[in-house]
């Protein structure tokens, strides 16, 4: 794969317009995803987030600090041509919804539960007609069809990149309904990812949060927030169609 070699061979990097989008250009070389298709991005806001993520790269390349890069291309490789199965992948979430799952004890966990997740039931009962099931434990309680198909509906009109994101905040957070508040602007990111942890939060202020645990919190909480901020840049302006 070119555009992952190990070493950088570029002076210049640049967004163009092109097709549907813009391109990013490696000097006169344009970026092509891993499957080598043309990377070609939806809003000039999100191309530039991809152009900076080259452009910063030392001598040799590393993935990993191109989160935006990594992104763009699952769209395209990943989301576009398969997004039936992406979609019902998601959608999976929302039958088994950390919202609706409560502790049976103790009190104070359950207080917490309801304080974080009842609110944002309520929105969704409330924007999307979408009445979902509460149970207690772990076994799993059936959901009304109408609220599924009420809730799961909305990725119809989203973009392969939106849905890209969209995955990672319902799969990161373990609810579909807490993914679409962020999505949908209800609630701001960090308040959303914070909420999705009411349970580990509760449990480490009774027992304390060993390092290795805070580290992986911290590192799925990043992997949150860029989730939003590329759905927020792959939507800051007048957006083209994101599909191939």
């Amino acid at each position: 794969m070119a555009e992952w070699a190990a070493k950088r061979f570029w002076t210049d990097v640049s967004c163009v317009p092109e097709g549907a989008g813009f391109a990013v250009y490696l000097d006169t070389r344009p970026v092509r995803t891993p499957a080598k298709a043309p990377l070609i991005l939806p809003t000039l806001a999100l191309a530039q987030a991809v152009a900076a993520e080259w452009l910063a790269q030392d001598s040799k390349i590393d993935p990993l600090t191109m989160p935006h890069t990594r992104s763009a291309n699952a769209a395209l490789d990943k989301v576009a041509p398969q997004r039936a199965a992406v979609e019902s992948m998601i959608a999976d979430y929302c039958g088994t919804d950390l919202l609706c799952y409560r502790a049976p004890a103790p009190a104070g966990l359950i207080a917490a539960q309801s304080a974080a997740w009842d609110p944002l039931l309520g929105w969704a009962r409330a924007e999307y007609g979408a009445a979902l099931n509460v149970t207690t434990g772990v076994m799993p309680v059936a959901q009304p069809a109408l609220a599924l198909s009420a809730l799961t509906g909305v990725m119809a009109a989203m973009g392969d990149f939106d849905i890209v994101a969209f995955h990672d905040l319902v799969s990161l957070s373990g609810s579909f309904v807490l993914g679409l508040a962020v999505a949908r602007g209800h609630i701001a990111p960090e308040t959303g990812w914070t909420l999705s942890r009411t349970d580990e939060d509760w449990q480490a202020r009774q027992w304390g949060l060993d390092d290795e645990a805070a580290e992986k919190a911290a590192q799925k909480q990043a992997a949150f927030l860029h989730a939003h901020l590329f759905l927020t840049l792959a939507n800051q302006e007048a957006k083209h169609n994101s599909a191939p």
